[in-house]
């Protein structure tokens, strides 16, 4: 199939799903996961060939929590590595970049290798912040390095970015618009500074408390 992008997909180009496994319920979202990773095959013009996405993982077994990450080639190769689950800290300090995504960008709904800008700020994470997050060219809140976020209005809302802001559809973002605990919505600067609350989180770690670190939008004039 023909990839929905215009410039030819780099070679080396991997789709990535990571997921938890619980000894106790497996390789949670797992259907979900594939769902995503089957929808981005099909869009960038990958061999996706789920029964063997589901056999590769249908092996796992471990007596504790796993980190799972699962990769798949242009010509159709699943890769799967799995790693004891560290322990997530209770609350995350967050930075903002000043590096902006473009919310055009196609690469930035899909989850792959071509990742570099949230590779790069991820490796220099400055002591004492567990996540940076991102803005677009328009100043609206896209996402962090590995997390979607959520935010609590001053009606008592949660709210997440849509995707037009330049976000990944994240899995827990899935479950929880899904399940109307947070409505899709597009977040300012100064939403982010007014917030009640602040969330971020991923299907492997769940929601994490959040908050701003003091000095967080020095440099946008707060």
């Amino acid at each position: 199939m023909e990839s929905a992008f215009c410039e030819p997909i780099p070679a080396d180009c991997r789709l990535i799903e990571t997921f938890r496994y619980d000894p106790s319920a497996g390789a949670v979202d797992l259907d979900l996961h594939l769902n995503r990773m089957c929808d981005a095959a099909r869009k960038l013009g990958f061999s996706f060939r789920r029964k063997d996405a589901e056999h590769l993982c249908g092996g796992l077994s471990s007596p504790t929590s796993l980190r799972c990450r699962l990769t798949l080639t242009q010509g159709g190769q699943f890769d799967l590595q799995a790693h004891a689950l560290g322990v997530t800290a209770s609350q995350w300090v967050l930075g903002v970049s000043d590096r902006r995504l473009r919310s055009d960008d196609p690469w930035l709904a899909y989850k792959t290798t071509e990742r570099r800008m949230y590779d790069e700020t991820r490796a220099a994470l400055p002591v004492g912040i567990d996540e940076i997050l991102f803005l677009n060219e328009k100043g609206e809140l896209c996402e962090g390095t590995i997390t979607n976020v959520f935010v609590q209005c001053a009606d008592q809302t949660w709210a997440t970015p849509p995707i037009s802001s330049g976000c990944l559809p994240g899995i827990l973002r899935q479950n929880l618009i899904v399940s109307r605990k947070v409505r899709v919505k597009v977040v300012t600067l100064d939403d982010l500074r007014q917030a009640v609350k602040i969330r971020v989180g991923n299907s492997l770690r769940g929601l994490i408390d959040a908050k701003l670190a003091p000095d967080a939008l020095k440099s946008f004039g707060f």
